[in-house]
């Protein structure tokens, strides 16, 4: 198993996040503005996006993004020049619709969204998978059965990456439970933290289905316990 700690993990450049977040501005002054300073936010302090892009690279299968939100993968996929078909999936039909209304207006293409809930069952798929801060949600009883779907959907070459806090007892541990709980709290996640995934556990399932993994800490300048998880079928 590779499992190492990345300290230079770092957000997008800040032409990127200028570039991106002016699709989710407001059309009036007095428009609802949530989505723009959050994706400001998120895009500027957020390792995730570079570690997910080049966890991608190399490949052009067909990827789905489980628990997309406002499909922010999709714009920073396409401001780096990938250009593999992307369909985002959420439970939160709001921010479908909102995902949709700024792919649409930064114009991206063979981007497609829908509103899909997870916790009745994964979409039909072939090609490269991308789950990012949603295996906490899932009750541990169905991490298996879902982790198991995920690499169903995996065609050759393929990568599945998955970004997660892990159960491992420390600080950073806790400080993202307690902002995982704070997000369900103000309505912005539907569904309380469930189960953490345990690291060794997480590689022994997708190494046993014979998937080359990789896990590193994308935590960042971040005080939370983030890694990244990349796996690739032969």
């Amino acid at each position: 198993m590779s499992a190492t700690m990345r300290d230079d993990a770092r957000p997008l450049p800040a032409a990127s996040v200028r570039r991106i977040s002016g699709a989710f501005s407001p059309d009036r002054w007095w428009s609802y503005r949530g989505d723009y300073f959050y994706t400001r936010s998120k895009l500027g302090s957020d390792p995730l996006y570079p570690g997910v892009i080049e966890a991608l690279r190399g490949t052009r299968a067909p990827l789905v993004d489980l628990g997309c939100g406002l499909g922010l993968l999709a714009h920073a996929l396409r401001d780096a020049g990938l250009s593999m078909p992307y369909h985002g999936v959420d439970n939160d039909a709001g921010k479908i619709r909102r995902a949709g209304r700024a792919a649409a207006r930064a114009g991206l293409d063979a981007v497609s969204f829908d509103t899909v809930d997870l916790a009745v069952g994964l979409p039909s798929h072939r090609g490269s998978v991308a789950m990012l801060d949603v295996m906490q949600f899932i009750p541990r009883e169905a991490h298996a059965d879902v982790l198991d779907t995920m690499v169903a959907m995996l065609e050759p070459g393929a990568r599945l990456v998955i970004r997660t806090g892990l159960d491992d007892g420390s600080r950073r541990a806790r400080v993202t439970r307690a902002v995982d709980l704070l997000s369900r709290m103000l309505g912005w996640m539907k569904t309380t933290p469930r189960h953490y995934p345990d690291r060794d556990l997480l590689h022994d399932r997708l190494a046993g289905a014979g998937l080359e993994v990789r896990i590193s800490s994308l935590s960042g300048n971040t005080p939370f316990n983030n890694w990244l998880v990349v796996a690739r079928a032969p």
